[in-house]
């Protein structure tokens, strides 16, 4: 028997399922939590397998979103978007303005922007029907693609890693995986080059490889994934899709350090105690890739990409905060970092409750 929204026992605050027959749009828009403002979030284009897949990953990405947003120290809540189908097959302009409409009905409740399978392009599409798309081009008012500050943001929690383990806060001479060369991956490991790093990587996509390597020859290229995750390497960075992290790949893995741009990387919660018991320092998705949503959120007041680049580069500070809450608590950084989150939505809720009793309380 499948699990429904509230047999899930997950908190989300509303969960929207969008169907135009005309477009052929089928979306799901899921917001976790408007505590500490509008719920902000991207929107992926994927062809799930089934609905209930497709609600599964919008629930578990929408909650991702509210615990980076809060330790990010942002005014935004958690949301995010599904729409189900293949992005090269089913993508138009229709169907993308017709999810603006959808987005629009929200009211601001949730503000969307790119994600997997989503461009800037599709962002300015969905925009002409709605003022809450974000993650549009510079030539339509907006900050471009996000894939740059996402990256600098997986360096500088690098940074922060590497500091904590080794005492310097340097990748000069580290040996680094990177699994999935896509928008986000490829410009991180060209980062990585540049800074002094020894890069290994691997995508399932052959051709993203081989563009990699003609532009930064000196990365080498890995048999298949398997083979990368075994490697004897410094840090271990999964930058594709979520779910990597299970048992046999924690099993096989040869980092000291796992810290990556793929969002939900853990395939179960116990996998973070797992990785802490082994001694592999993990460091949480949500807290290393919040370059993206940080430029976004910049957008809302006009775009200037050095203060957001600037405000980016605090994840060295909030990664290193994350890792010392942890060895104060004894927990896992996972468990370190979500007790921060839901610590700083609980005090909001909490501002909120006052404000609102104040409010109406009677006046002398």
């Amino acid at each position: 028997m499948q699990q429904g929204v509230f047999d899930r026992q997950s908190g989300h605050e509303q969960v929207v399922f969008c169907q135009d027959s005309e477009s052929g749009l089928r979306a799901i828009i899921a917001i976790h939590s408007t505590a500490l403002g509008p719920a902000m979030g991207g929107t992926r284009f994927h062809p799930y397998p089934s609905e209930e897949a497709a609600l599964a990953d919008v629930l578990e990405l929408a909650k991702g979103m509210s615990y980076k947003n809060a330790v990010a120290g942002l005014p935004h809540g958690g949301g995010k978007a599904v729409i189900i189908g293949d992005p090269l097959v089913d993508k138009s302009d229709a169907l993308l303005r017709s999810y603006g409409r959808f987005v629009e009905r929200l009211h601001g409740t949730y503000i969307t922007a790119c994600d997997v399978g989503t461009t800037v392009r599709d962002m300015d599409v969905a925009s002409r029907e709605s003022q809450f798309v974000l993650g549009r081009s510079r030539a339509d008012g907006g900050a471009g693609d996000s894939s740059v500050l996402t990256a600098f943001g997986v360096y500088r929690a690098m940074l922060a890693c590497a500091e904590y383990r080794w005492g310097t806060p340097s990748v000069k001479g580290l040996r680094i995986a990177v699994s999935g060369v896509g928008k986000v991956g490829s410009l991180l490991a060209k980062l990585l080059v540049e800074q002094g790093a020894r890069v290994v990587a691997h995508d399932i996509d052959e051709e993203a490889v081989r563009r990699l390597r003609l532009a930064r020859p000196e990365i080498r290229a890995a048999v298949d994934g398997r083979s990368l995750m075994r490697k004897k390497t410094d840090i271990f960075a999964p930058c594709a899709l979520g779910g990597v992290l299970d048992e046999t790949a924690v099993g096989l893995l040869g980092a000291e350090i796992v810290c990556g741009a793929a969002n939900n990387q853990l395939a179960e919660p116990g996998i973070a105690k797992e990785l802490h018991d082994r001694g592999v320092l993990y460091a949480p998705d949500y807290v290393v890739n919040a370059g993206g949503v940080i430029q976004v959120a910049d957008e809302l007041h006009g775009f200037t990409f050095q203060r957001a680049k600037r405000r980016a580069a605090k994840i060295f500070d909030a990664t290193r905060y994350v890792l010392e809450l942890a060895d104060e608590d004894g927990l896992p950084p996972a468990a370190a970092a979500d007790r921060l989150a839901e610590r700083r939505m609980a005090e909001a809720r909490q501002r909120a409750a006052r404000a609102g009793e104040r409010a109406e309380a009677p006046t002398g």
